[in-house]
């Protein structure tokens, strides 16, 4: 897009990537009441908003933010070139120029998404703790922690799993079978690509299960932690299947 100036591609990514040092720097700029250049109410009704759902945004404490996040619930697809060219219409350019250092910048990236249900968290935490804060450093995706609020929930996870992570690790057991997003996320992840299933997705049992493994994990080689010979090499395992190209 001219706005940027940048060879990325912004139609392709989605408003739910916009960082959050993006979405505040974008309020300071919307929020206050403008009678010289078009502010957040203009930018509301470009977005298609009606006059009263505009009306009943003034109360908020941030109008910005929350046209985007209803914008982005409203409009799935919708994307930060498309955000750009709302704010192009708008006549601020001095937003844009302001702005394209943050949002003409790639999308955060992971070296893994980690599949959980709430129950399990435990274990992530452990996770975190002994990939992300120790010499390994790795970069994992923890939707609880790192997903803003307000976004839509199917269309980040595709992204995420799609283009921003390079593997997933998902955290198997007897609450992750009855869990629909837990379902839908590994689905996903497997219909990407076939040919390369065993080197994108890596199970982890860490506790006994009651209910039978899942079969559509069965083909590949899980990381078992709940057993005592394989606790020794368990996260030196894990953390080089996470680190390899």
């Amino acid at each position: 897009m001219s706005a940027c100036g940048d060879s990325l591609d912004l139609g392709s990514i989605p408003l739910a990537a916009l960082n959050q040092t993006a979405r505040k720097r974008l309020g300071l700029y919307l929020n206050p009441t403008n009678a010289v250049a078009s502010d957040w109410m203009t930018v509301a009704e470009l977005m298609g908003f009606t006059y009263l759902e505009i009306r009943n945004y003034k109360g908020c404490p941030s109008p910005t933010a929350r046209i985007l996040d209803d914008w982005e619930a409203k409009c799935p697809d919708v994307t930060v070139g498309k955000l750009l060219s709302v704010i192009e219409s708008a006549e601020r350019h001095d937003v844009i120029s302001d702005l394209k250092h943050l949002i003409g910048t790639h999308p955060e990236t992971f070296d893994a998404f980690i599949c959980y249900c709430h129950s399990d968290f435990h274990f992530v935490n452990e996770m975190i703790l002994q990939l992300e804060q120790t010499d390994h450093r790795l970069k994992l995706c923890v939707f609880d922690r790192d997903v803003l609020p307000g976004t839509c929930v199917w269309s980040i996870t595709t992204e995420l799993i799609e283009k921003r992570c390079k593997r997933m690790v998902v955290v198997v057991s007897d609450d992750y079978l009855d869990s629909e997003a837990c379902d839908f996320q590994t689905k996903f992840a497997l219909s990407l690509s076939p040919g390369a299933r065993s080197k994108r997705l890596i199970p982890v049992v860490y506790k006994p299960m009651e209910k039978k493994f899942p079969s559509i994990l069965r083909f590949l080689t899980v990381c078992e932690y709940n057993k005592p010979f394989s606790k020794t090499w368990f996260w030196p395992r894990l953390a080089k299947a996470l680190s390899l190209p």
